[in-house]
């Protein structure tokens, strides 16, 4: 569609002549209960004013209809002004009032304003969700996060319905009840908002429905005498109230308030903080100010391990950071998203420890999944510098990546350390003042970092901001014959950057070198920490000359820097037999780190990592690290072990997980960790029997509570293995009538191995669109399983050819889930990395977007064929 796409030059241009004064927005959503009813009204009007009078502008607007556009009182016909993605106006004057009323479409994608009907009990709900771009499926706006202004949100909705915005209501009114067929009918209540403080479009906000709420009260003292009062809430649908622990989300919200206002010394500007945990949800959650939305499968319907906890509390900070980071002070364009993600996923671990929450392994669990997130994604022929170059939102959309995330918050770690966190946070403080309310670029932050810090932070910034890649860092010990180090030296490899003249980057690196050996008691534990800069291809480590040779040599201890850490020989020959006995928890997690990262890189054999978990995992103590384990040594023997191998790899990795079951502590969080990993990868009659077993009652694991979920997880095990029958499914889903139980019986219905089952699920995603985008999972998920490559393979041929009606024909979030989710992963030979690189090449004018992801699916084929290579080796 012409202009669906904004660019950031039109971005610049309009912004450029533009000043956005304010929005009222009006939304009727009293037919949303209609499942027959597509469409609710939407009336947009925006004041702004305009630099050159007589100029000409759009606004941004995805509806099915456009009813009028009325202009400075000047109607305008909308068959004219609207080409299906922007209204045209021309004839500008210096202050402009405009007018837009429409027809928008409810959303089954999570884009725009998304409708669920729970299926428990019939009752609809609402939610809106736009980053980057989505408020334009709701209401005709200037769609670009520096034209901010506030917004006054009016909605009628159903007259049992609550309905929550940005800011608070100031006023409900019960509209007048009309007569239909001689039966007085309810036309809702109307909900009439506060403005709120000048903030952009996509961070704009309505969620409307009969959702459970629980309310609790913050209030702070501030060092002028005043208090801070906010109101807060937590809301989840209504069958979901039984499982909402709002105490918890609401606990964690407290310390989190706490922590940001002693850091930050601003006292939060938006009023009120309600936080939504919503159906069908396409992100973790999203920090609209004063109306926070989360996926709702945060609230636990069984049981988990504290690792999910951990993982929800870390959301809520994250959220709760952008209050400041990215909504009081937002980027001007999408090149600099990372000034608000990087920050709050920086925030959300360091907020873990410093908000006193009991979660106190949070920098465990960023060096061990969120930096794994990083290096992934780093690796990729498409990786970027941290402040990337967008040049529309399709490339926008792709961007919320490993990157920006969780390479920019270890980069921000590592910055802390460098200037110091009072310098650090003094900078954020006079950031926040003196941006507040505006946008910002680079420049403007690295400004006052200077300023608190004293250091000239640019060379600093085109080191790790603006160059792409990840470092490796490798030691070399040389030792004497009375086993004393002569030297230490680290080797750094160049990060590879395809900007850099030389096709590689060598960075500054504050590091520790951690000497580990055995102890009384046989643990291995740190023997002496030498802190240094690593610059260069080679850097002596000249502490370390003269102490004994250790039994491991740990570069990058305590997780200063963000690079790959490789080992010497001795060291790793060391980690074959001990790495288990590693006491510390961080230094084991960047070892396991480490050496999964070696494997990825084909530098170790999948089986010898397979080797290492089965040997060691039993004694991993950090629930998160375990988990990730888990997934890791699935993924080593699916797609990096030599085919040849691999039954026998799976059979190894069931029967761990079988031991290790029987071996846990009952009740414990590892217990059921190991239950669900043997349901990942139970095959052979001894285990699909347990799991018949345990799904019946006939068989039992002393503590082991087999819950709902975990019953979909015995499920999907059997159904894969072709021993479930579509009865039993059908049963199940009977007794699970729920959104939940809905997505597990179709993963199960498509994991089934029969040529039907794949057809059928192919279909159901290719051939309609009615799907919302948690069936679509659903559906790829079952269809993509590894150890049916043969059933899928006849499916790689047709994938690369529907891959651009794919693109042109969905949303872009739908897209991005096909694209990425029946890419034949699976099929690990040449002759799909040869039909993957024919359509890049036959392809060059594929949207910028559609390539990046195939390139980068292509990439993970190309080495899965290169690891599988080493392990046959």
């Amino acid at each position: 569609m012409p202009g669906k796409n904004l660019s950031r030059d039109e971005a610049q241009q309009r912004a450029s002549i533009l000043t956005v004064d304010g929005y009222h927005v009006r939304l009727d959503v009293t037919s949303a209960p209609d499942r027959a009813a597509g469409t609710f009204r939407s009336t947009t009007t925006v004041t702004f004013r305009c630099s050159q009078p007589g100029a000409g502008t759009f606004l941004d607007l995805l509806a099915p209809a456009v009813r009028s556009v009325t202009l400075n009182g000047r109607a305008l016909d909308p068959a004219t002004a609207y080409d299906g993605a922007r209204v045209h106006v021309d004839g500008l004057a210096v202050e402009n009032v405009l007018t837009v009323e429409a027809d928008c479409a409810y959303s089954r994608t999570g884009e725009g304003l998304h409708r669920f009907v729970d299926p428990v009990d019939g009752e609809t709900y609402l939610y809106t969700h736009y980053e980057p771009a989505d408020a334009r499926r709701v209401f005709a706006n200037f769609e670009q996060p520096d034209l901010k202004a506030p917004f006054t949100f009016t909605v009628t909705a159903p007259a049992a319905w609550d309905v929550w915005s940005n800011a608070p209501h100031e006023n409900v009114t019960a509209q007048d009840a009309t007569e239909q067929n001689g039966t007085a009918q309810d036309t809702g209540r109307t909900w009439e908002f506060a403005p709120t403080k000048p903030i952009s479009t996509y961070l704009t906000a309505v969620v409307a429905g009969p959702y459970h709420v629980a309310r609790d009260h913050y209030r702070r003292e501030l060092a002028d005498g005043t208090a801070l009062e906010i109101p807060l809430s937590a809301m989840c649908r209504k069958s979901l109230a039984p499982y909402f622990d709002a105490d918890e989300i609401l606990g964690v919200t407290k310390l989190g308030l706490d922590f940001f206002h002693e850091q930050f010394d601003y006292p939060y500007p938006f009023g009120k903080y309600d936080q939504a945990f919503v159906p069908e949800y396409n992100i973790g959650a999203m920090e609209n100010p004063g109306c926070v939305t989360f996926r709702e499968e945060f609230v636990f319907r069984s049981k988990v391990t504290d690792a999910a906890y951990e993982g929800r509390a870390n959301v809520i900070l994250h959220e709760m950071a952008h209050m400041w980071f990215g909504d009081l002070v937002t980027m001007r364009w999408w090149d600099d998203l990372w000034l608000k993600e990087s920050f709050a996923d920086f925030m959300g671990s360091y907020g873990l420890i410093g908000a006193r929450t009991r979660y106190s392994s949070a920098w465990v669990t960023f060096a061990n999944q969120r930096k794994a997130w990083a290096y992934r994604q780093d690796q990729f022929p498409t990786t970027h510098p941290i402040t990337a170059d967008i040049r529309d939102l399709e490339d926008a959309k792709l961007n919320f990546d490993g990157i920006t995330y969780a390479k920019g918050a270890s980069v921000l770690k590592q910055l802390v350390a460098y200037v110091g966190s009072e310098a650090f946070f003094e900078g954020a403080r006079r950031y926040f003042k003196r941006h507040a309310f505006g946008n910002t670029e680079l420049g403007d932050l690295l400004e006052v970092l200077e300023e608190t810090s004293g250091r000239d932070l640019r060379t600093w910034a085109a080191a790790w901001l603006q160059t792409s890649g990840v470092n490796a860092l490798t030691p070399q010990v040389t030792t004497d014959a009375e086993g004393r180090i002569t030297e230490l030296a680290v080797l750094q490899d160049a990060a590879d950057d395809p900007a850099a003249p030389s096709g590689g980057v060598l960075r500054p690196h504050r590091i520790a070198v951690g000497l580990y050996d055995r102890d009384a008691d046989g643990a291995l534990v740190r023997t002496a920490r030498i802190e240094l800069d690593v610059t260069g291809a080679r850097t002596v480590v000249a502490e370390a000359a003269g102490l004994p040779r250790p039994a491991l040599v740990l570069l990058n201890d305590d997780d200063l820097t963000y690079c790959k850490i490789r080992f010497d020989e001795e060291s790793l020959e060391n980690l074959r037999g001990g790495l288990g006995d590693i006491r510390d928890e961080l230094a084991r997690a960047l070892t396991w780190s480490a050496v999964w990262n070696l494997t990825r890189d084909g530098l170790m054999p999948a089986r010898d990592y397979v080797a290492l978990v089965l040997r060691f995992a039993g004694q991993e103590g950090n629930i998160g690290v375990l988990q990730s384990l888990h997934a890791q040594a699935k993924t080593a023997v699916d797609l990096y072990a030599d085919p040849a191998w691999r039954g026998e790899g799976g059979r190894l990795l069931a029967d761990g997980a079988l031991r290790e079951l029987r071996e846990a502590v009952p009740g414990s969080d590892h217990q059921l960790a190991w239950a669900r990993f043997l349901a990942q990868t139970a095959g052979g009659a001894e285990h699909l029997g347990l799991v018949r077993g345990l799904l019946s009652g006939s068989a039992r694991i002393d503590g082991l509570e087999v819950d709902q979920d975990l019953r979909w997880s015995l499920w999907l095990a059997l159904a894969a293995s072709g021993q479930a029958t579509d009865e039993e499914l059908d049963a199940e889903l009977a007794a699970d009538n729920t959104a939940s139980g809905k997505r597990h019986h179709t993963q199960c219905l498509a994991a089934r191995p029969t040529a039907e089952a794949k057809a059928a699920a192919w279909s159901a995603v290719i051939d309609s669109d009615e799907l919302p985008s948690a069936l679509v999972e659903a559906n790829t998920a079952g269809f993509s399983i590894p150890s049916q490559r043969d059933l899928t393979a006849l499916y790689a041929a047709p994938y690369f050819k529907l891959l651009e009606r794919v693109w042109a024909d969905r949303t872009i979030e739908i897209a991005m889930r096909i694209v990425g989710g029946l890419f034949p992963i699976a099929q690990t030979d040449e002759q799909t990395l040869a039909e993957a690189d024919a359509w890049l090449s036959g392809h060059p004018q594929a949207a910028p977007a559609l390539r990046r992801l195939v390139l980068e699916r292509r990439d993970d084929l190309a080495r899965a064929l290169r690891a599988q290579a080493c392990d046959r080796a």
